[in-house]
C-alpha cells in the first residue's frame, strides 16, 4: 500500500468515525478555496475582490490557528507543544496579512513592494521549525525544555539577521525594489524549503496516526512553498493583485494546517517507539550552532568580496556586530542551562546512587534472611518433636489428682513454659514462611506490658529499673500478637543484658503516636553498641561465646519488615542504646472490624 492509498484510507476512517467534524472540512474548504477560486476567475479585479481575497486569507489563517489549538488539551506535552509552534506561526503570518488587508480594505492604499509587514510573513516559519525539533512522534522524554527554548531563539535571531542582511539594505539604506525582490522572494524560498524539508524527514520516520498527520503538514508546507514563491514572483513582476489565482495555494494550505490539526485532535495520536537510532543527535542545536559560525563567514564577505555601496556595507556590518553581541548573550544563557542542568544530573546520580547502595544492603539483608529463614524451618521441625512429648507429659501431671498441690502448680509451669515455646516455633516457622501469620488489631501498649510482665524477674534479679511512658490515646496496629510480643520480648531482654555489664541501671520504653506510625522506643543506660550498622545482620553479635547467637535482632527485624515497620538503633550523647519500632496504625495497614485486643500472658 503506497502513502496515498494510506493516506486515502486514514481520511476514509476519520469520515466513518467522525463524520460531523468530517463535513464541516468540506464545507470549510469549499467555501474558502472553492468560493476563491470561483471568484479569481469570475470577478474583475477591482475593490471588491480585493475585500474578498483579503478577508478569505485572514479567515484561512484563523482556521489554521483554530484547528491547531483543538490539541491544547492532548495528554502528552510535546504534542501540545508542538501544536501551539504550529498555531503561532500562522498567527504571525496572519499578523501580517491583517496589516496588507489594512492597508488595501481600510485605508485604501496600493501595497508596495517594499511592504512593512513582509518580516512578519518572513518569520513565521520559524515557530514551526522549531515544532519540527520537538518529533513529538517519539516517545523518549528526552525533551530539554530550557535549552530548546534557547536553541529557538538562536534561530530566530539568525533568521532576523539573514533578514536584517539581505533585505533591509535594499527597503531603507539604498531604496533599490528590484534587488529588495531578489534577495526576499529568494530567502523566503530558501526558509520554506527547509520547513519542508523537516516535515518530510519526520514523516519518512513516523508511524500509525503521526504518520498520516504528518502527510497533512508535509502538504500544507510544501503547498505553501510553492504559492509563496509564485507570488512573490508576480510582486515583484508586477503581475500580482489581490484576488488573482496565485495566492489560491496559500488559502489552500493554511486550510489544510489546520484540517491537519482537527484530524490529530479526532484521532489522538500517541507517542511511537524511538526510531532515531542516534537520540543524543540535536539537528536544532546543530543548525543553531551552523548558524552563529555563519554570522562571521556573511561579515568577512561583506568587507572583502561585496560589491555593494559603501553605506550598504557599513550597515550590513552594523547588523552583524549588533547579531554577535545578541548571539554571545544567548550563549552565556544557554551555557547557565547547561551548567545547572549538568549539576542537576549530578545530584540525581549521586541520589539514585545511594539509592542502590541501599537496596543492596536491604538485598543483602533479605538473602541472609532467606537463609536464616531456612535454618529457622530445620531447627523449628526437630524442636516440635520432644516439645510435643514435653507438653504431652506436663498437662497429663498437671491433671492428675493425685498429685499434691505443689507438684500440679510446677506442672501446670511447665504446661505454661511449653506452650510458650511451642507458640515461639510457630513464629520460627512464619519468619520461614511456612505458615501464614494470624494478624489482628493490636493494642501496642498491652502487648508491651505483657512482654515487660515476661521479663519481670530478669529486670529484678539485675536490679535493672524500668519506667514505661505510654500514650493512653494509643491507636491500635494490625498484626501477629506472638511475633509483636516477640520483638518487645527480645528488645527488653537485650537491653536487660547491656545493663547487666554495668551492675544494673534503668530502661525507658516509651510508646507515642507519630504521622499515622506508632512509634515504641528502647532506651537504656547502658554502655551502647558498638556497631549499630551490623545488629540485625544473623550471626552478628557482640556478646561472649555461649551467651548469644545473633539470631534474635535478625529476627526481630524480619518480623517488623513483615508488619510494614521499621526498627533502628542509634546510640545517645548522654550513654546508652535507643532502639525504635515503628508499625502503622491499623487504617493504614489493612482493614479489620476487629476490636484491639491484648496479649494475656502470666509467670509466677
Amino acid at each position: 500500500m503506497n502513502r496515498a492509498t494510506s493516506l486515502s484510507a486514514a481520511l476514509t476512517n476519520a469520515f466513518r468515525q467522525f463524520p460531523g467534524t468530517t463535513w464541516m472540512l468540506i464545507w470549510s474548504w469549499s467555501i474558502l478555496v472553492g468560493g476563491y477560486a470561483l471568484a479569481s476567475l469570475t470577478v474583475a479585479p477591482g475593490p471588491r475582490l480585493t475585500a474578498f481575497a483579503d478577508i478569505a486569507q485572514c479567515l484561512a489563517a484563523i482556521f489554521a490557528c483554530v484547528g491547531l489549538l483543538s490539541n491544547w488539551k492532548a495528554p502528552e506535552q510535546r504534542t501540545r507543544i508542538f501544536f501551539a509552534l504550529i498555531a503561532l506561526g500562522c498567527g504571525t503570518w496572519l499578523a501580517g496579512q491583517v496589516m496588507w488587508t489594512y492597508y488595501e480594505v481600510v485605508i485604501h492604499k496600493d501595497v508596495l513592494n517594499q511592504f512593512q509587514g513582509d518580516i512578519l510573513i518572513f518569520l513565521h516559519s520559524v515557530p514551526i521549525m522549531a515544532a519540527v525539533a520537538l518529533k513529538p512522534h517519539d516517545r523518549r522524554e528526552d525533551l530539554n525544555v530550557h535549552t530548546g527554548r534557547i536553541d529557538l531563539l538562536f534561530l530566530l535571531v539568525w533568521w532576523v539577521y539573514l533578514y536584517l542582511f539581505v533585505v533591509i539594505p535594499w527597503q531603507y539604506v539604498t531604496i533599490d525594489t528590484v534587488r529588495y525582490g531578489w534577495g526576499y522572494n529568494h530567502l523566503a524560498a530558501i526558509e520554506n524549503a527547509v520547513l519542508t524539508l523537516g516535515f518530510a524527514v519526520l514523516l519518512t520516520r513516523a508511524k500509525g496516526a503521526w504518520n498520516d498527520i504528518y502527510s497533512h503538514l508535509f502538504s500544507a508546507s510544501l503547498l505553501y512553498a510553492i504559492g509563496s514563491y509564485v507570488t512573490n514572483q508576480a510582486i515583484t513582476t508586477g503581475t500580482y493583485y489581490s484576488g488573482s489565482a496565485f495566492d489560491l495555494p496559500i488559502v489552500a494550505s493554511f486550510l489544510w494546517f489546520g484540517t491537519a490539526g482537527i484530524v490529530a485532535h479526532c484521532i489522538k495520536p500517541h507517542p511511537d517507539v524511538a526510531t532515531d537510532p542516534h537520540p543524543e543527535n540535536k539537528w536544532v542545536s546543530r543548525v543553531a550552532r551552523m548558524a552563529i559560525l555563519s554570522i562571521p563567514l556573511m561579515a568577512i564577505w561583506c568587507l572583502w568580496l561585496s560589491s555593494a555601496a559603501q553605506a550598504v556595507r557599513v550597515f550590513r556590518i552594523g547588523v552583524t556586530q549588533i547579531a554577535l553581541v545578541v548571539v554571545a548573550l544567548l550563549l552565556y544563557f544557554r551555557q547557565q542551562l547547561v551548567d545547572r542542568d549538568r549539576m542537576r544530573l549530578l545530584e540525581e546520580s549521586r541520589k539514585a546512587y545511594e539509592h542502590l547502595k541501599h537496596f543492596q544492603t536491604q538485598m543483602v539483608q533479605t538473602e541472609k534472611l532467606v537463609s536464616l529463614g531456612q535454618l529457622a524451618a530445620g531447627a523449628a521441625h526437630e524442636i516440635n518433636n520432644p516439645l510435643t512429648g514435653i507438653l504431652g507429659y506436663s498437662e497429663i501431671l498437671a491433671d492428675d489428682q493425685t498429685l499434691g498441690e505443689r507438684q500440679r502448680a510446677l506442672a501446670e509451669k511447665v504446661r505454661t513454659l511449653a506452650k510458650r515455646i511451642r507458640a515461639l516455633v510457630t513464629n520460627l516457622l512464619s519468619f520461614a514462611r511456612r505458615v501464614p501469620f494470624e494478624k489482628i488489631h493490636l493494642d501496642v501498649n498491652h502487648v508491651l506490658d505483657t512482654a515487660l510482665h515476661l521479663s519481670n524477674l530478669d529486670l529484678r534479679a539485675q536490679k535493672i529499673d524500668v519506667e514505661v511512658i505510654s500514650d493512653a490515646a494509643l491507636p491500635p496496629i494490625y498484626g501477629d500478637a506472638n511475633q509483636v510480643l516477640q520483638v518487645f520480648f527480645n528488645l527488653i531482654s537485650n537491653a536487660a543484658d547491656a545493663l547487666e555489664e554495668g551492675g544494673g541501671g534503668s530502661l525507658v520504653v516509651r510508646t507515642v503516636h507519630k504521622d499515622s506510625k506508632v512509634a515504641i522506643e528502647f532506651s537504656d543506660t547502658g554502655p551502647g553498641i558498638k556497631s549499630p550498622s551490623q545488629v540485625f545482620d544473623p550471626f552478628f553479635t557482640t556478646k561472649p561465646v555461649g551467651k548469644g547467637t545473633g539470631l534474635g535482632l535478625s529476627i526481630c527485624y524480619g518480623i517488623v519488615q513483615e508488619h510494614n515497620g521499621t526498627i533502628t538503633c542509634f546510640n545517645r550523647p548522654e550513654g546508652g542504646a535507643t532502639f525504635v519500632v515503628t508499625f502503622p496504625v491499623a487504617g493504614n495497614a489493612a482493614p479489620s472490624d476487629e476490636k484491639p485486643v491484648a496479649v494475656v500472658s502470666s509467670v509466677d
